[in-house]
């Protein structure tokens, strides 16, 4: 059981949502350390299958609260921030099927030269549904297309009209934060890994960005989660490593997955064994309900899991040894 008790950061996984082009995926670019899924897509037998992920899950870590160093133990040693960024309002609707449960805090990205438009106000809705006032950010994206000498006057005047909008929703009270993921554009670099160290790729001028790291530490809860349900894991890729095995990513819906478990994906009906787990390319031994790994096995055809990703989205399996 000493495996069980190494250092583990507290995890907490924001859903990005916001209408297409809002800049969801270059607010989680600045602010993320390491990027996951991005690589995965760009994976040989992901283009051969013509598959394209739905979400993009990336990471960046911080350290704990005071508010939350008293009531931690010292097992817990950071908080790790996982974001989740939705593309669109189907993979929003599949999140919510495929277990919105283990979404603890939102971020809602709002165009700030556009206002509400279609998506947004359907993201207010798997707001109402998933968070709870508490645990809601909206993000008021691209000020730096604002002209400097008007920007104060516009971004008050934004702000008033989205109090209004949202007075009779979760985000009533919800702070607004007004930021630019990328000053100047579209130039960005991390894709597929860590963050680009060319100059001429990576933009180094944000706006707000600290201001909403800060916010999101500030209003960070302690998620409840049940280690002792029984384990369910949804699988959102697959693919095979020369000499190690298959790595199944994904995301543990409920219970608690650890090295050696046989587990059983349900739809192949095959068993295997984990050899080992990583969670955003540190090992760890464990995982519990909420925390997004990938784990390596043998002996597995990547392309039959790649089907049924294609095909149903979430590939469903369980930890034998946990029923």
């Amino acid at each position: 059981m000493s495996s069980m008790t190494s250092s583990k950061p507290l995890n907490i996984n924001i859903g990005i949502m916001g209408h297409v082009d809002s800049g969801k995926t270059s607010l989680v670019k600045t602010l993320s350390t390491l990027l996951s899924t991005a690589a995965l897509d760009k994976h040989k037998q992901s283009q051969e299958r013509g598959i394209t992920l739905d979400l993009g899950f990336s990471s960046f870590s911080t350290t704990l609260p005071s508010h939350l160093q008293s009531v931690l133990s010292s097992e817990t040693d950071s908080l790790q921030f996982t974001l989740v960024d939705c593309p669109g309002h189907a993979s929003l609707i599949r999140t919510i099927i495929g277990g919105a449960q283990i979404i603890d805090m939102m971020i809602l990205v709002v165009d700030i030269t556009k206002g509400i438009q279609t998506q947004t106000a359907e993201c207010i809705v798997i707001g109402e549904i998933c968070c709870a006032p508490e645990d809601v950010i909206i993000v008021l994206n691209k000020v730096d297309l604002i002209d400097e000498k008007i920007r104060s006057s516009k971004v008050a005047k934004v702000k008033e009209q989205l109090t209004k909008v949202f007075a009779r929703t979760i985000f009533r009270n919800a702070p607004m934060i007004e930021v630019s993921a990328k000053v100047g554009g579209e130039k960005i670099a991390a894709i597929g890994g860590s963050k680009s160290t060319d100059p001429e790729e990576t933009e180094s001028e944000t706006i707000g960005i600290d201001v909403l790291i800060e916010t999101l530490r500030q209003r960070v809860r302690i998620p409840k989660r049940d280690p002792d349900g029984q384990m369910l894991f949804a699988i959102d890729h697959c693919f095979p490593i020369k000499g190690k095995g298959t790595v199944l990513t994904g995301t543990v819906l409920s219970g608690t997955l650890k090295i050696n478990d046989t587990i059983e994906i349900a739809s192949l009906r095959i068993e295997k064994k984990i050899k080992s787990m990583q969670m955003f390319r540190k090992p760890v031994q464990f995982a519990v309900q909420g925390d997004r790994v990938g784990m390596c096995v043998a002996a597995l055809d990547a392309s039959k899991i790649e089907r049924g990703l294609g095909k149903f989205f979430l590939y469903l399996f369980f930890c034998l040894e946990c029923l």
